[in-house]
């Protein structure tokens, strides 16, 4: 990856794994305090942002994608 490059990577069956430099807004413009958000991997810094819509810590991925029983695994063409 690039430096200063954003890179979002689709998990099997759960969240948006987004690395790079970025801002997320709520609804009114707001930007969230990502400090307990981001933590490193293997890949670099990165959130993750949930895809089921089951979290409570929305746009957070909290993995309530476990229980709730998401199934989305989309493959580019």
């Amino acid at each position: 990856m690039e430096p200063g490059q954003v890179e979002i990577h689709v998990r099997p069956d759960g969240s948006y794994k987004v690395y790079g430099p970025v801002v997320v807004r709520d609804v009114d413009g707001n930007p969230y305090d990502l400090g307990e958000e981001t933590k490193a991997d293997q890949l670099g810094t990165r959130i993750k942002l949930c895809r089921c819509g089951a979290s409570a810590t929305m746009p957070f991925c909290d993995e309530s994608h476990v229980a709730s029983g998401f199934v989305s695994s989309p493959r580019a063409p």
